[in-house]
């Protein structure tokens, strides 16, 4: 398999350079020359299989030869040794939990996925890689616990002060040894700025050698596709399912649609947002626009100009109509958002976190025009990472799963940081 530039500058790549360069030379991001497709036979075994074949499956045609086979198989085994249930809430509506992983949200497996290709691919290099990462919440503590203590790699974590939840900031802040974590005096888009503007520096590009750990990166990207066969093995309709996913920078969803164009059945995609909506608002105009950032309950969702927006474009040749027959967008408020924790919890028993809560909310409002849709949606994070809003929608506490127990004893260390680039350079290069 082989890699372009969305920019169309740089020449395509295999996976492994993908991988190691997270961003195209030319600043643009890499997407596949092809898109695979799965026989009807894969998808008619899907429930027979383990989830490490299946993993093994959806990603060996994006590696290609860039990892052997048994180097790959472990890879995958690793990404999805915990559970991945999907959980009915009522007839019409069930949960894929994503938060049983090490850090208690989705983003563990596009993570460890990452964090292992790019252990493999750097074991015989001379020069560390440098990591760089933007973080509006969930990446950063995912990131920072698939590379803690790789060897031959560093990472630099930049997170919004004051706009991640406590439980997220300990697991981004409370790692030490490779990881580094800047608090910096901005929002997430400033955060992720800073990051594209070191990747495009010629003097920090001459200095070090950078990757990237966002949903920018092929490997983490690609691999968010396993969770979505996973739960078409659970779903037991003969139709195949709504899917209302929450988002922010858009790789989720991409991810999605990306296992959609390989053969996964799926009706209908929801892009649930809060109130950052710039993608609602272009699945209803045609216009894409980027908009300022606006804090919410849902802050790892609070991202005004969405990066990997670009992809989901190229996979439909940028025509808005075909995009609207597969995905439809809704904007959901933080009172729609803790009014739908209350009801659910209140309803059914089951406990949303805010995330989970805005995907919740748009599936019930598609399903108002689209009375006999089922469907499922993707909780991305455990409830305790959002205590505040949790206890104040369901009148208690989440429980907080014994792995978490330790990190309340743990004391927080991050770089303060201006939303200043000059200042973040000199930083890095003066590491």
């Amino acid at each position: 398999m082989r890699y372009y530039s969305l920019h169309h500058q740089s020449a395509p790549v295999d996976f492994k350079t993908a991988t190691l360069l997270g961003q195209a030379p030319d600043k643009g991001l890499y997407f596949p020359e092809s898109i695979p497709k799965h026989s009807d036979t894969f998808i008619r075994q899907l429930t027979a299989m383990s989830k490490e074949a299946l993993a093994f499956q959806v990603m060996a045609p994006f590696v290609g030869n860039a990892l052997p086979e048994d180097v790959l198989l472990e890879i995958v085994s690793e990404t999805v040794n915990f559970p991945f249930p999907l959980k009915s809430i009522h007839p019409s509506i069930a949960s894929l939990e994503l938060y049983h992983g090490p850090t208690f949200a989705f983003k563990d497996v596009g993570a460890r996925f990452m964090s292992r290709c790019l252990a493999y691919f750097s074991k015989n290099q001379t020069n560390k890689v440098t990591i760089l990462v933007a973080t509006s919440g969930d990446t950063g503590g995912a990131v920072a616990n698939g590379f803690l203590d790789v060897d031959g790699i560093d990472v630099v974590i930049l997170y919004p002060s004051g706009k991640v939840s406590p439980v997220q900031e300990l697991q981004l802040t409370t790692c030490g040894h490779n990881i580094t974590a800047i608090e910096v005096e901005g929002s997430f888009d400033d955060c992720q700025a800073m990051v594209k503007a070191a990747f495009a520096d010629q003097d920090i590009i001459a200095a070090m050698q950078l990757s990237s750990a966002n949903s920018i990166n092929v490997a983490r990207w690609l691999s968010q596709q396993i969770y979505y066969f996973i739960a078409y093995q659970q779903w037991s309709d003969d139709t195949p399912p709504v899917i209302a996913v929450p988002s922010g920078n858009f790789g989720n969803l991409c991810a999605g649609i990306m296992a959609y164009q390989t053969g996964l059945p799926v009706q209908h995609f929801i892009a649930a947002c809060n109130v950052n909506d710039a993608v609602p608002h272009y699945l209803q105009s045609g216009l894409f626009q980027s908009k300022p950032t606006i804090p919410t309950i849902s802050n790892a969702m609070d991202v005004g100009n969405p990066s990997n927006f670009v992809r989901i474009l190229e996979m439909f040749q940028q025509n808005h109509q075909a995009i609207n027959a597969l995905v439809s967008g809704y904007t959901i408020t933080d009172e729609t958002t803790m009014q739908t924790m209350q009801s659910v919890f209140q309803q059914y028993g089951y406990t949303l976190d805010p995330h989970g809560a805005v995907a919740y909310a748009a599936l019930e409002q598609y399903q108002q025009d689209h009375p006999h849709a089922s469907g499922f949606i993707l909780e991305t994070a455990d409830p305790v990472k959002f205590p505040e809003p949790v206890t104040k929608a369901i009148g208690a506490a989440p429980s907080i799963p014994l792995a978490a127990a330790d990190l309340f004893s743990k004391t927080k260390n991050s770089i303060p940081m201006l939303n200043d680039y000059a200042v973040f350079k000199d930083y890095l290069l003066s590491r």
